[in-house]
Parts: C-alpha cells; sequence; structure tokens
C-alpha cells in the first residue's frame, strides 16, 4: 500500500484545492448555487456509502466467509440489492432533486438583466425597476446582494450556455429563443462565468466577470453606469477620441455622449470599470488595448473586429489612452 500513499494523497490535494476559487461550484456565494453544492454532497456521500457497501460484500464474499449460498439466498440478494435497493435510492435522490426546482425557477423581485451571447462575447442590458431604457455594458453583470435578479438569456447565431457557477448553475442560450434563470446572490465579492457549450473558434476565450454588491452599492453603480462616458481630460485622450470616430469605430460601438452610436460591437460607455477586455482574454490596459486595436484576430480568433494595424502607432496608442480613461 505504500507506493498509493504519495499519489492517493496527491490527488486529494488537486481535488481539495478546487473547491475553492472564483470560479467554484463548490464554493457557493449565491442560494442557488448553494442548493446545488448541496445536491452535490448528499450524492457524493450516497455515492461512497454504496461503494463500502457493495466493496464490503465482496470482500465478505470472496475473503472473510468464502463459501457457497443457496439458491433462495442468492434470488433475495440478486432482487433485493439489484431492483428494491436502487430503486430506493433513486426516488429519494429523485424526490431530493425536484424539491429544489422551485427555488431555481423563482421569478426575480425587480431588476431585469438581459444577456445575449454573441461570437465570442456576452452583451449585457441592465433593466432596474422603472427604468425606461436600459443600461448597456459587455462581458459583465453585477448584481445586487439578498435580491433574487431576473435574467433573461437569448443568443445570436449559434448556442452558448450562461454558467456562472459560484451563483447558480448553467442554463443554454438559443438563436431565437428566450430562456430565462434568476439569481440570488447571498455574498458581495468578484466571481467569474463562462461559457460552457462549444461555440467555435473562440469558445474558450468566452468569459464574463459577475460582481455582487451591496444594495446601497449597486444603487450608486447604476446611477454611475448610466452616466455618459467621461470627456477626455488630456490632448492625447482628446486625440483618441478623434481617430475613433474617425475611422469609423462609432459605426459598431457605442459611447454614450459621444456620436458613437454603433449596436454591432460591445458598448464602451465604461470600458475601464470592467476590468477586462474581450471577453477575459485581456486586460483594461493601454499595452492590451494597443495589441487588441491593432490585431484582434491573433488573440481571439475568428473575432469580427477588423484590425486597425494601418494606423501609425501615434494613432492606436492615443486611441488606447482614450479608451482606457473611459470609467
Amino acid at each position: 500500500m505504500r507506493p498509493l500513499v504519495l499519489p492517493a494523497a496527491a490527488i486529494l490535494a488537486i481535488a481539495l484545492a478546487g473547491c475553492r476559487g472564483p470560479q467554484s461550484a463548490l464554493d457557493p456565494a449565491g442560494a442557488d448555487a448553494s442548493s446545488l453544492a448541496s445536491l452535490f454532497w448528499v450524492m457524493l456521500a450516497g455515492a461512497v456509502v454504496l461503494w463500502l457497501l457493495m466493496n464490503g460484500l465482496i470482500f465478505y464474499a470472496w475473503r472473510a466467509k468464502p463459501r457457497p449460498i443457496s439458491s433462495k439466498a442468492a434470488r433475495i440478494l440478486i432482487f433485493g440489492g439489484g431492483v428494491v435497493f436502487p430503486t430506493f435510492v433513486l426516488f429519494f435522490l429523485l424526490a431530493y432533486g425536484l424539491s429544489m426546482m422551485p427555488d431555481q425557477r423563482a421569478p426575480g423581485e425587480g431588476l431585469r438583466v438581459e444577456v445575449t451571447g454573441e461570437q465570442w462575447w456576452f452583451r449585457v442590458a441592465y433593466w432596474p425597476e422603472g427604468a425606461s431604457e436600459p443600461i448597456h455594458s459587455a462581458n459583465e453583470i453585477v448584481l445586487p446582494v439578498g435580491v433574487r435578479s431576473e435574467i433573461t438569456l437569448k443568443a445570436d447565431q449559434v448556442i452558448h450556455s450562461f454558467w456562472l457557477p459560484s451563483i447558480a448553475g448553467k442554463t443554454d442560450m438559443f438563436p431565437g429563443r428566450v430562456t430565462r434563470m434568476s439569481l440570488l446572490p447571498t455574498e458581495p465579492g468578484e466571481f467569474r462565468g463562462q461559457c460552457a457549450e462549444f461555440c467555435g473558434e473562440s469558445h474558450a476565450w468566452m468569459a464574463f466577470t459577475a460582481r455582487t454588491m451591496t444594495p446601497d452599492d449597486f444603487a450608486a453603480w447604476v446611477e454611475a453606469e448610466a452616466a455618459p462616458a467621461a470627456v477626455p481630460e488630456t490632448d492625447l485622450q482628446a486625440r483618441g477620441l478623434d481617430v475613433f470616430l474617425s475611422e469609423g469605430c462609432g459605426g459598431c460601438h457605442a459611447i454614450r455622449g459621444t456620436p458613437a452610436r454603433g449596436r454591432v460591437g460591445p458598448d464602451l460607455t465604461h470600458l475601464a470599470s470592467r476590468g477586462n477586455l474581450a471577453a477575459g482574454a485581456l486586460k483594461v490596459t493601454v499595452p492590451d488595448l494597443i495589441a487588441w486595436i491593432s490585431h484582434p484576430e491573433a488573440i481571439k480568433p475568428g473575432a469580427k473586429m477588423p484590425a486597425f494595424d494601418h494606423l501609425p502607432r501615434e494613432d492606436i496608442a492615443a486611441m488606447a489612452a482614450y479608451l482606457e480613461s473611459l470609467e
């Protein structure tokens, strides 16, 4: 047994390390994720009990008491262990799992968030209670703690899957169809989500960030997010805005407070406040923005944004400085 101790310990350490983190279903920060984690632990405990029982019976019959048994005892063992016991166990697990469904399908309490799976990023629109028009964002979900929010899910071209394991389970997103889920965060923090359905070349680069905050902080965030974009404060930033508009970037992207009104790509009004660029592939820094503007295809294969490597380096740097200022 000694040669097996070290590998077993290593496997156990790796398994336990996966139980925590910003994208762990076993480290819940939401009511729905907590229910799913409980279901997992119950099923794991049941599996361990069954494993011990079956291997215990095998050991008893093979090593402890190796003797013939009667036909009657064999029939009882086969019927009881192969029919009655599995039926009872599966019925219990089914009843326990179905008892969680009402909470998983509960309606929202005010805030509605519309998420559309694009290739390969998430378009996000917030509809606060009583709002006449949405607040547009991308690749980030911000939710209040202690409030169940309604999430409607769509897809543009292909099937995606919205998965935020620390807050809730996954729900598929279909073109031409609206699906829904509701989320009840219980802890403030920052978490990672991911498209969980293979959707094309850059599926692995289709991630998003979820931030949960207190209702007061969320109200302040909504107020700031609804405001127009920051006005350029330096000559470099002003030049960057001029390049952005003259190169036609406003035909695909919107920046509120400027002539840019595009709806093809992500809304960039408060880009720098999101913390990530290109659905998690990069950070919102000037070097990463320069790399993305110059060669998006090299970073995210299949990206529909054209490369702007024909521009002078100074113009690209100015545009990056302007975008990096949009908090």
